[in-house]
């Protein structure tokens, strides 16, 4: 392992994890989180089933560890509506073929720490996420008391977007999460009050327009024939005005897109 009061700086490269890496995890995980996990998601892990993965080994080793684990990072795939921020993109009609990228687990070993790997590991992550075209954010879970974690997260410009109470049960006692997320193609923050009112006032006007419209036609029908060209002039200039009407509505029309 490194040397912490070396002044030379190893050379980190990012790989795939690999079947070869299961024990190497295992100790990690084990050393790290006060969860323990299954051997199936160690295995899940290493064979790539259902998971993607990103492992940090230090190739300036000189010794046979220059390809052992010394970071990871692990990441599983989750339909939107399946997450606890379906809400966040209800505003689009598509949003049922939305993806989320979830972080499952964010590790580096204690004489590795302060290096950036954990940094560079995420950003792996969010380079994937936005490479999947209907992918909408990174996400994860922080126990409540881990605040360096938090820190690292809001570092990272991930945005705090709600506070799950009693969410882990560890050791006998519960715990609070906070949930944040990192936006990908299009993916934004939930809407602000004044957005949502907006986005009604401007569909309430869109359906006052197509129900007079419909009124409008109804009665045109009853008009004979040669009276409604006599009115085609001063139609034309209604048209136009609500044409312009409708490109100022546009232009200020701040809906949530996603």
């Amino acid at each position: 392992m490194l040397d912490p009061r070396s002044e030379i700086y190893p050379t980190i490269e990012y790989r795939p994890i690999q079947p070869s890496d299961l024990e190497v995890l295992e100790k990690i995980h084990l050393s790290l989180f006060p969860i323990r996990y299954e051997r199936e998601f160690f295995l899940n892990v290493v064979n790539g089933n259902g998971v993607i993965s990103w492992g940090a080994v230090d190739t300036s080793r000189s010794d046979e560890g220059r390809d052992e684990l010394i970071g990871f990072v692990t990441t599983r795939m989750i339909a939107a509506k399946d997450s606890e921020i379906e809400d966040l993109f209800r505003y689009n009609n598509s949003h049922k073929d939305l993806t989320l990228l979830y972080i499952l687990t964010l590790g580096v070993v204690d004489s590795y720490r302060n290096l950036g790997i954990a940094s560079s590991l995420v950003r792996e992550v969010i380079k994937h996420a936005a490479s999947v075209s209907n992918c909408r954010g990174v996400y994860l879970h922080v126990i409540s008391y881990n605040q360096p974690a938090i820190n690292f997260y809001k570092k990272m410009l991930f945005k705090l977007v709600r506070k799950l109470p009693m969410f882990y049960y560890i050791r006998g006692q519960h715990y609070d999460s906070y949930l944040f997320v990192y936006y990908v193609n299009g993916g934004r923050t939930p809407c602000s009050p004044l957005e949502i009112v907006t986005s009604f006032v401007v569909d309430f006007r869109a359906f006052l327009k197509m129900l007079v419209g419909k009124i409008w036609r109804k009665e045109e029908k009853s008009i004979p024939r040669w009276s409604r060209c006599k009115e085609s002039t001063t139609l034309l200039t209604s048209q136009n005005n609500n044409s312009n009407n409708k490109r100022i509505i546009a232009g200020e029309d701040s809906r949530c897109h996603v």
